[in-house]
């Protein structure tokens, strides 16, 4: 068994659940003993560097010869640089398109050097929305086939995969996780920030807000609830949530939602809120969703992809079908005419993400596989 290894981690910067997971597990694993190099157009928005921890940018030029700035290439170059000058073991990619067909353009420049086991993660945008796209589909299988290892992040994912690519490679499913950060504020001092009285509900949403998400049905259930004047939503949002501003003022609204953009702490307001509420039409997983467990906190959530693999209906939260506004104001209505079992539910759900879903869980499965591959070369 190796004592440290050294990995490459490719993912995307931003505010998402990938980027968070790939950050957040390589520094686990540095924290662990490991050396983890990210590779990426950006530095991730939670990666601090350190002990252990390094990154390297990709740079992206534009020119007048291509209408579209080109990231695949200078992508599986830069990494082929790293892989070069760093002997990588490991190189896990985050989305199969474009990091996996990055990473396996850089194996063939390696040629004859020794090059690392790539381990492609799927998160869900590679099978839920390209793969509908005949014009990914074909690189995005490739990627998959030729990956030395592939995992998702649900065997709901995992089911989309086999039968949206028809592919044959062994996957297996290892879920997302969350590392808790500390709590700065009080819940007290949050909701004072915020404007929301101490007899008021505070219902929670996080998101990238793409049109996915169903943002819209959130609004609509609130302004369906019974006591709406007794209850606020907050929204922290990881895009522009500039195109329902019009539905805040046509369904009366304005004063019950508080949006703020590019949380990169989200403790606090977890810790100030009493409830979750996801209205996604597809999820993988939901890692906003776990997150929100995690704090404690039942959630309202639609029964779709992953997500009943996280949420436990009537236990941990409530499940209700997608498109259906009436559904989540009705299953929200009744957790605030019973606060006891919401409280139980709240209780409920951070033990059981603290046993499931911990980070030294899921990282040493990562670790488990990591070393299955590298024996099996």
């Amino acid at each position: 068994m190796r004592s440290r290894l050294k990995i490459g981690m490719v993912c995307y910067p931003s505010i998402g659940g990938s980027g968070i997971v790939a950050t957040e597990l390589g520094i686990l694993l540095a924290a662990a003993g490991h050396e983890i190099h990210f590779i990426s157009y950006e530095r991730p928005v939670r990666l601090k560097c350190g002990e252990n921890l390094f990154f390297h940018p990709v740079v992206v030029n534009e020119y007048a010869l291509f209408k579209y700035p080109d990231y695949t290439l200078p992508l599986s170059v830069r990494i082929m640089e790293v892989c070069e000058e760093h002997q990588l073991d490991i190189l896990h990619v985050h989305y199969a398109v474009p990091h996996a067909t990055g990473a396996l353009l850089a194996k063939q420049m390696l040629g004859q050097k020794k090059s690392p086991v790539i381990v492609t993660t799927l998160h869900g945008t590679d099978t839920n929305l390209l793969g509908k796209d005949p014009h990914y589909r074909p690189i995005i299988k490739y990627s998959i086939e030729n990956s030395d290892g592939v995992t998702t992040v649900s065997e709901s994912l995992k089911a989309q995969t086999i039968e949206t690519f028809e592919v044959e490679h062994p996957i297996t499913v290892i879920p997302n996780f969350y590392a808790p950060g500390p709590i700065t504020q009080s819940r007290e001092e949050v909701r004072q920030m915020l404007q929301v009285r101490d007899s008021e509900y505070l219902l929670l949403h996080m998101s990238n807000i793409r049109p996915g998400k169903r943002v819209a049905d959130l609004l609509t259930a609130l302004a369906r609830l019974k006591n709406r004047q007794q209850v606020k939503l907050l929204i922290l949002a990881g895009g522009d949530f500039e195109p329902y501003q019009a539905d805040l003022i046509r369904l009366g609204i304005q004063d019950r939602v508080i949006v703020i953009r590019d949380v990169k702490e989200i403790e606090d307001y977890l810790n100030a809120c009493d409830l979750g509420v996801y209205a996604s039409e597809a999820e993988s997983f939901g890692l906003s969703i776990l997150e929100t467990l995690a704090h404690g906190k039942a959630v309202v959530a639609t029964e779709v992809g992953g997500i009943p693999e996280v949420v436990q209906d009537g236990r941990t939260g409530r499940l209700v079908p997608a498109h259906s506004p009436g559904a989540i104001a009705a299953a929200i209505d009744q957790l605030i005419e019973e606060p006891q079992r919401m409280q139980a539910m709240g209780l409920a759900a951070a033990k059981e993400a603290q046993a499931r879903f911990a980070p030294p869980v899921i990282r040493d499965q990562y670790l488990a596989y990591y070393l299955d591959l590298l024996a099996a070369r």
